[in-house]
Order: C-alpha cells, then sequence, then structure tokens
C-alpha cells in the first residue's frame, strides 16, 4: 500500500491551514483554518473490504503541570502519550483519495456531527470520536463531541516538535464491529485481526516559535 498528501511533504511542516491553532504573538496562539488534509492512496490488497484511516500525534505531554504556562517549558524528558486527530472507519476500497478540506473546513465549537457521515462518496463512512473530546471537556465555550478531523495544536512551550501520523489500514471485513460513538482505542483494538496492510505519512508541527526557525 501507498499513502501520500498533496497537503504536506511526508516528514515535512504541515502548513497552518491544516492546524486547529496557529502562532500569535500577543497571545501565543489563535485559532487556525482546521482543514482535513488532501489524502491518496493506491496499491490496496485485493481482498480489502474497507479502510480505516486514524491521524495520531504520539508526542503528548503525559502530564499538564507545565503546559501552555508562562515562564515554563514542557521538558524533553517528559514521556509522551497518543492523542488521535482523526478516527475515521469502514472506507470503501473503491474510493482512492479525498481532497483538501472535504472533512473539516474551520473550527466547529463543540464539535462536527457524527459517528455517520452524510456525503455521497463516502457514504457507508463512520468518524470516531478524536480528543479534543476530552481536552475540551471543561470549557463551556468548546465541550462537545469531536467527530472527524481537528488540527494540530499543541502546547506553544512545548521543547519537541510534534509528530502527527497519518495512517491508513486495509481491512478484510466490510464494517468495524464498533456500535454508538467510538474512539481511536477502540478501533485499534477491534481491527487488530483484521488488518491486511497499512501505509502511513508523517507531518510535522510546533506552535514554539523558536522551533519554527
Amino acid at each position: 500500500m501507498k499513502l501520500w498528501s498533496n497537503s504536506f511533504r511526508d516528514g515535512g511542516f504541515i502548513p497552518g491551514e491544516f492546524a486547529l491553532c496557529t502562532v500569535d504573538p500577543v497571545t501565543h496562539v489563535t485559532l487556525s483554518a482546521n482543514r482535513s488534509p488532501h489524502l491518496a492512496w493506491n496499491e490496496l490488497p485485493a481482498a480489502a473490504q474497507s479502510l480505516v484511516l486514524i491521524c495520531v500525534d504520539p508526542d503528548v505531554p503525559s502530564k499538564p503541570d507545565d503546559v501552555n504556562q508562562e515562564d515554563r517549558t514542557v521538558p524533553p524528558d517528559l514521556p509522551r502519550v497518543d492523542f488521535f486527530h482523526w478516527v475515521m472507519v469502514d472506507i470503501p476500497p473503491g474510493i482512492h483519495s479525498m481532497p483538501a478540506g472535504h472533512f473539516s473546513d474551520g473550527v466547529t465549537s463543540g464539535g462536527k456531527f457524527g459517528p455517520q457521515i452524510v456525503d455521497a462518496v463516502f457514504g457507508s463512512a463512520r468518524h470516531g470520536l478524536n480528543d479534543y473530546t476530552g481536552w475540551f471537556a471543561d470549557d463551556p465555550l468548546m465541550a462537545g463531541e469531536y467527530f472527524g478531523y481537528d488540527g494540530p495544536c499543541p502546547p506553544w512551550n512545548d521543547s519537541e516538535i510534534h509528530r502527527y501520523v497519518f495512517t491508513l489500514y486495509a481491512l478484510d471485513i466490510a464494517r468495524l464491529p464498533l456500535e454508538d460513538t467510538f474512539t481511536g482505542p477502540q478501533v485499534l483494538a477491534a481491527m487488530a485481526s483484521h488488518v491486511l496492510d497499512e501505509a502511513s505519512v508523517v507531518a510535522i508541527y510546533t506552535l514554539n516559535p523558536r522551533l519554527q526557525e
């Protein structure tokens, strides 16, 4: 399998238009265009019956103590954990690309609709919850269920550049056995014995101006 994007170079920085936040010189961060990136793929296994797309940031600080705090820096030796930015299942195997902005174009307070995707082309596909659901849970203006794609917004004081790993999985089943709402870890567990092949592409991003130089 092969997976690629016209929105960013594999291993390169993802443009700010595909992020939830960009740098603001006064407030550190501001909301961005939050567009979902272009993705395309080919060379699927002949037996593939559905596809799963997951985007995860494996570089999120495991403790919030220093996150976005003035006069502090998130240390590089702090253990990191996964943060899911996009969980999409039951993608028909006859589809081979998605245009930029197709599944997200702007920040939606309270999250986008899900899990069923209302789309003529991707009709059978479903979106899982991304981890902004938990991140915004205590924010009265933003709290809600965040389905589909919402882009990068790493801590503006992090000493590490974050990676965003987009992985496409080809499965031997047409529908993943998950009902109602579901999360990235639940998808990984449910599909573990059904993966025929996979392919990944990686983007990087930071809101720390010192790391952008």
